[in-house]
């Protein structure tokens, strides 16, 4: 998103994970801290319910510790879609957010998995058609918001890894692929269990300046890796702890609640 790093864009999408294919209404609840160095930067929250084949998010995302003294970014985030099969089916995405005294949005809407439009405020500058990559109609095609790019439809643990997620998120089109590390266990409140996590690649496809070097760190050094655990037993796989490594040093994503609620 503008005005955030891309590494911290990515951090806080993971720590806001998605819908849950449900044959009754279920409701989950998360809290994440994001911190780098041992000291926290970010705090989200999210809460999510889901019923008769479609599901709402809604999350917001705050500055905290040493970071508000340098970019108080606070905002809320919602995406609402269909659930088919096992794929996420986006319907609406908005990302609402203030840097100090600066308003931005960002509203994505989708028709059948395909992005018919985008506003952002403000309007992004002109872009140098020979330093930019320009999205192309079929960039927008089959595409999850970052939101619903972040949870897996899978039989079990075993089957979590091992796939690519497109996303978009209003300005880049970018690939996320995930490949099996390992399993273990998690204890935090609301949740104690197994868990797997996936080392994840992560590809600009368009909607980028070319030689951006946090991309290219991003795409060709970074190690991003995500630990997912269920959703209670909706078959649904989310984000419960993952780490990002920037150019200075590592982003931590750690959830401090993670539960279904009544």
């Amino acid at each position: 998103m503008p005005r955030l790093s891309q590494a911290l864009a990515v951090a806080l999408a993971i720590a806001l994970p998605s819908a849950a294919s449900a044959a009754s209404p279920q409701s989950f609840k998360g809290e994440y801290t994001v911190s780098f160095l041992g000291l926290s930067i970010a705090r989200s929250t999210f809460s999510s319910r889901y019923e008769n084949g479609a599901y709402t998010i809604n999350g917001t995302v705050t500055a905290a510790g040493l970071a508000k003294l340098f970019d108080d970014t606070r905002g809320t985030i919602s995406s609402k879609g269909a659930i088919s099969g096992k794929k996420m089916v986006p319907q609406a995405f908005r990302a609402d957010y203030t840097s100090g005294k600066k308003v931005s949005a960002i509203d994505i809407r989708f028709a059948n998995g395909t992005v018919t439009s985008t506003k952002v405020l403000p309007p992004p500058e002109k872009r140098d058609p020979k330093s930019w990559v320009p999205i192309g109609a079929g960039d927008l095609v089959s595409v999850l918001d970052p939101m619903a790019a972040t949870v897996i439809h899978a039989d079990s643990l075993d089957q979590v890894c091992g796939r690519t997620v497109k996303f978009y998120d209003g300005e880049m089109r970018g690939n996320l692929t995930l490949t099996y590390d390992s399993k273990g266990t998690i204890a935090v409140p609301g949740y104690k269990g197994d868990t797997v996590t996936c080392r994840m690649g992560f590809e600009p496809v368009a909607g980028y300046r070319k030689g951006r070097k946090a991309l290219n760190y991003l795409k060709n050094k970074s190690r991003i890796m995500v630990t997912f655990a269920p959703l209670g037993q909706t078959g649904v796989y989310a984000p419960i702890h993952a780490t990002v490594g920037t150019q200075i040093g590592t982003l931590t994503i750690s959830a401090g609640r993670f539960e279904a609620v009544q």
